[in-house]
């Protein structure tokens, strides 16, 4: 894949002719208001993003990342925003997994010593097997996606209600309700690993890959002949 960075190279003329008219005391008073609070320095939002080789982790949206931390919204929305992305691709990898498995044939009538998914609805795990992963999913039972979904649930209630591993009971607002309140970290270490600023970019990366993956997968899977995209060279 070759990515472009995309870099405007000329402005326009009249960006650069003399203004034809006269500044005035009080406009120039303003002027130099208006350029004081644009020049304002404001405090950055530290985000994660790429990480060359032997080098610092650089952003490459950091410019967007700054208007909608700073502009648009508040340092608030950038935690909100790193929590959905962080999500997101917890979620991505998770799928990239299950899919791999089904592919490579780890399937759970390899598995499970149970042969049925669902005996009332007739259901074994050899007959999803024999199936392509989007075909497995839509067989399973409303039982089954009723179980998934609750399970996701309970991981959201938990980071709406939870703040340090604990119920907060004496808050009106729930933590995650609160700006800022959800962050992405349930709190969850059993083997007490240090968190660093490296794993949690490290996270990141492996999430925006499997995003990209999972979606390739699903579309070559959905769509015969859409992945590779086909280009004119």
């Amino acid at each position: 894949m070759k990515i472009s960075i995309l870099a405007t190279l000329f402005a326009t003329a009249s960006a650069f002719a003399p203004s034809s008219k006269v500044a005035t005391p009080s406009s120039t008073t303003a002027l130099k208001a208006e350029e004081g609070e644009l020049l304002k320095v404001k405090e950055k939002v530290p985000c994660f993003g790429a990480t060359p080789l032997g080098g610092e982790p650089v952003f490459i949206g950091e410019n967007y990342w700054d208007k909608l931390t700073l502009e648009y919204g508040s340092e608030a929305t950038g935690t909100y925003l790193r929590a959905a992305e962080l999500k997101h691709g917890r979620s991505a990898m998770l799928a990239v997994t299950g899919f791999a498995f089904h592919k490579l044939g780890l399937t759970l009538n390899n598995i499970s010593p149970h042969e049925y998914l669902s005996i009332r609805d007739n259901i074994k795990f050899a007959d999803l097997a024999a199936m392509s992963p989007i075909e497995a999913v839509k067989h399973i039972p409303a039982e089954g996606m009723a179980q998934i979904f609750a399970a996701i649930a309970a991981v959201e209630i938990y980071e709406l209600t939870h703040r340090n591993g604990k119920i907060a009971y004496d808050e009106t607002v729930a933590p995650g309700l609160q700006p800022g309140g959800l962050t992405g970290d349930l709190g969850w270490n059993p083997l007490n690993i240090k968190v660093t600023d490296r794993r949690r970019l490290s996270e990141l990366q492996n999430g925006r890959a499997a995003m990209f993956a999972i979606s390739a997968w699903v579309a070559a899977e959905a769509i015969p002949g859409s992945v590779p995209i086909p280009l004119p060279w």
